[in-house]
């Protein structure tokens, strides 16, 4: 197992859709390994494959002492959308309110084919919005009201770690 480092925003590997995980495919299991670890590091809520340079619809979750991860997931949300404060590994120090919704359900499967659900409210199903929307190559400022949105740009533009790059 691995820690793998994060992929920041500007990388085009977050912009790309993803493609469906092959079921006994070379690679796998190092991959669920690494997302794995990497998402317990302390204050990781989840971490998709695209964040860490890996364009397969794959992701892991860290959420109230719940560590697992899910292959080819299908979200499915309900409830009148919230604001929430949200962050990203891949937009590292910025919080900005978005909509989301207040619950959500993840259908996909295991390394052996095994059909898992993951299902929650708040925390749990933001991260399971926010790691599917990686999947299709949207990050979350995308998703911000659009005054939210130029002002968020403006200020990730100008972090060290964004000029650096």
């Amino acid at each position: 197992m691995t820690e793998r480092q994060i992929r920041l925003f500007g990388d085009p590997v977050l912009r790309s859709v993803s493609d469906p995980v092959r079921l006994g495919a070379p690679g796998n299991e190092q991959l669920v390994d690494d997302l794995v670890e990497t998402v317990q590091i302390p204050g990781r809520a989840g971490l998709a494959a695209p964040q860490i340079g890996v364009g397969l619809r794959a992701f892991s979750w860290n959420v109230d002492g719940e560590v697992g991860y899910v292959l080819n997931p299908v979200l499915e949300v309900w409830g009148e959308p919230e604001i929430v404060d949200e962050g990203c590994l891949s937009v590292p120090g910025f919080y900005f309110p978005r909509r989301r919704y207040p619950n959500a359900r993840v259908r996909g499967i295991d390394l052996a084919g095994d059909e898992i659900v993951i299902e929650g409210e708040g925390l749990m199903a933001q991260a399971l919005q926010h790691e599917t929307d990686h999947l299709d190559g949207k990050l979350y400022i995308e998703g911000l009201d659009p005054e939210i949105k130029r002002e968020a740009m403006r200020e990730v533009r100008q972090a060290d770690w964004f000029r650096a790059a």
